[in-house]
């Protein structure tokens, strides 16, 4: 399979164990933990370590294990979300994890357990939609973005991107109504029909696979929260790898520069300027370029090309994550408005694509 991620020789073994936890709040949650802790921290007592359940995501439960006051040696736990395996390969993520580490550019993972992970807690802060657009932030991201595109984990193979299979696979997946009246309703008024959305695939394939755009590997889900900023060390990390594979580079960028909107309260007035753009894409091809061991010189004219390639390819990011969101309405059981999110990105796709499909890649 040609986006195979191939995780370099030497690296340290992930202990498979079998433990399931309760994604319910409650003792058995806490009994699974424990049972997690026994294994990696077996000098913490059980009836000393506190666990904190962190509400941010909205695919799967976090929650920080720690012993005392000081959060200096923490254990993040994730249990996967409900049916959150039709969506993501967790194989792969394991694979990404692991070459990301092996590259410097992930916490360690501890372990994975039948229903979940445990990995290392990253000091500093999750970022919110304010601090993504600040230049003495967005440079750390963009160069942290592409020493990951640089890095070299097909053994071989040429990569291709899984983004149109990805995609074709949520498409299949999408329900076709939903058992509550009125969130039938909603979804049969303001859900594109599917032979629209195959239609607009169909489209957005031979668009743009036709950009030229590099396929590398990617995080794939750039949003604020999954930026961890240490103002200490002045550096950035990207957290939680469940999407990342080969995909081409617009895209990475393209939906991290969806996600200045946010999650929650989505603002799309939030998208980033081209002049911002073009001052993080600078910084991107910077450090790219760099990163490959081609300079630094970049012309304006590969900072038009990708400006281009990026804003198109954010339109792909808007569908796949409107059909991912369909799904999500059907299975999750996080509280959160999973069908207002699709509608949100669909209406967000159709309103960008006049716009950026009148784009033109200079000559």
């Amino acid at each position: 399979m040609a986006n195979y991620i191939h995780v370099p020789p030497g690296s340290p073994e992930v202990p498979k164990l079998d433990i399931t936890l309760s994604d319910v709040d409650g003792p058995g949650c806490r009994d699974g933990a424990l049972q997690l802790l026994r294994r990696l921290r077996p000098h913490w007592s059980p009836e000393e370590v506190t666990l904190q359940l962190f509400t941010d995501g909205i695919t799967n439960k976090l929650i920080g294990c720690y012993v005392g006051d000081a959060m200096d040696d923490v254990v993040l736990v994730r249990i996967y979300g409900n049916k959150t395996e039709l969506l993501v390969d967790r194989d792969e993520e394991v694979k990404s994890f692991r070459v990301l580490q092996a590259h410097g550019c992930a916490p360690q993972l501890y372990c994975t357990f039948s229903n979940g992970l445990c990995y290392e807690f990253m000091q500093g802060e999750a970022l919110d939609p304010e601090h993504v657009c600040n230049p003495d932030i967005f440079r750390l991201i963009a160069r942290q973005l592409a020493k990951i595109h640089a890095i070299h984990a097909h053994n071989g193979w040429i990569p291709k991107s899984n983004l149109w299979l990805k995609m074709g696979k949520y498409f299949s997946l999408i329900p076709t109504e939903f058992t509550d009246e009125e969130v039938n309703k909603r979804f049969l008024s303001d859900v594109p029909s599917p032979q629209i959305l195959q239609e607009e695939m169909a489209w957005m394939k031979e668009r743009l696979s036709n950009l030229g755009s590099p396929v590398v590997l990617c995080h794939n889900d750039l949003l604020c929260k999954n930026i961890i900023y240490n103002e200490k060390q002045g550096d950035v990390q990207f957290i939680d790898y469940e999407y990342s594979g080969y995909n081409y580079l617009a895209y990475d960028i393209g939906n991290h520069f969806n996600e200045f909107a946010g999650v929650s309260e989505v603002d799309y007035s939030l998208y980033p300027d081209r002049e911002l753009q073009e001052q993080w894409l600078r910084s991107y091809l910077e450090a790219y370029k760099e990163y490959k061991g081609f300079g630094t010189d970049v012309t304006e004219k590969e900072v038009e090309v990708l400006y281009v390639q990026v804003n198109q390819f954010a339109l792909a990011s808007h569908f796949f994550w409107g059909l991912w969101a369909l799904i999500q309405a059907k299975y999750s059981t996080i509280d959160f408005d999973f069908l207002g999110y699709a509608i949100v990105r669909f209406n967000q796709y159709f309103k960008m694509k006049p716009e950026v499909t009148a784009l033109k890649l200079p000559e």
